[in-house]
């Protein structure tokens, strides 16, 4: 990591609690050490939480999360996050970006280009003019896709991206955070897909009831799980 990452961020024994359940357990582990990690899991087991925490819009129960590296100070804003179903301004696909990079204090003279840049990356190239929330699902994805990291973070947090998109759309998102990824953004992404994971990871951290069970690299976690439920999974049978 340079002298200007925030990375890694910790989690130490972190658990959260709601309506007296553990929803996550004493949960310890660091991202931001390989490109992209995935948090893998079934449904339920605690993914979009374990985001959550991590982009500071819940706090934990106990324990705490916390960024390690020499700009730790700068962590929120190192950081962002595109959620499951994100919301688009009613505005111009410009607009969205810039007023993303207006509250990050991104400088005028310096929009314009980051934007173009964030379009072409996300495959979006001459959609600035147009009106954000009149185009497909999955070009709304890559809109906020490409809104999150124009801003320049260090860090992206993909919650379940591709979770209702076809064929063709999941394909061209993950292009894009590939693409995002191989210009040096830290990749955590949160998904129940295994071709996914498959396609995407370098590294999985495995979910299960609120449980980190493995932090693996993905070639070994995919050939050799060390968990009986990650082999389970796998296996594609229900774990209860």
């Amino acid at each position: 990591m340079s002298a200007e990452s925030a990375l890694p961020l910790a989690f130490e024994s972190v658990s959260f609690v709601a309506d007296g359940v553990a929803r996550l357990d004493d949960v310890s582990f660091e991202v931001g050490r390989t490109p992209l990690a995935v948090v893998l899991g079934p449904n339920g087991a605690g993914k979009s939480l374990l985001l959550r925490l991590a982009t500071g819009l819940l706090a934990p129960s106990r324990g705490r999360v916390r960024w390690l590296g020499p700009a730790a100070a700068r962590g929120a804003e190192r950081s962002a996050v595109v959620l499951q179903r994100p919301v688009l301004l009613r505005r111009s696909v410009r607009a969205n970006l810039d007023y993303a990079m207006r509250l990050r204090g991104v400088p005028r003279g310096e929009r314009t280009a980051r934007g173009d840049r964030a379009l072409e990356t996300a495959h979006l190239a001459g959609f600035a003019p147009r009106a954000a929330r009149r185009l497909s699902v999955g070009e709304q994805q890559r809109v906020a896709l490409a809104r999150a990291w124009c801003v320049g973070a260090e860090v992206l947090f993909l919650d379940e991206p591709a979770a209702a998109l076809d064929p063709g759309a999941t394909g061209a998102l993950e292009s894009a955070i590939r693409a995002m990824r191989d210009a040096g953004t830290r990749i955590v992404m949160a998904t129940h897909d295994l071709g996914q994971a498959r396609r995407m990871a370098d590294e999985v951290l495995f979910l299960h009831r609120g449980r980190l069970l493995e932090q693996t690299p993905a070639a070994e976690f995919f050939r050799e799980p060390r968990s009986v439920e990650a082999r389970k999974f796998l296996q594609g049978e229900i774990l209860a």
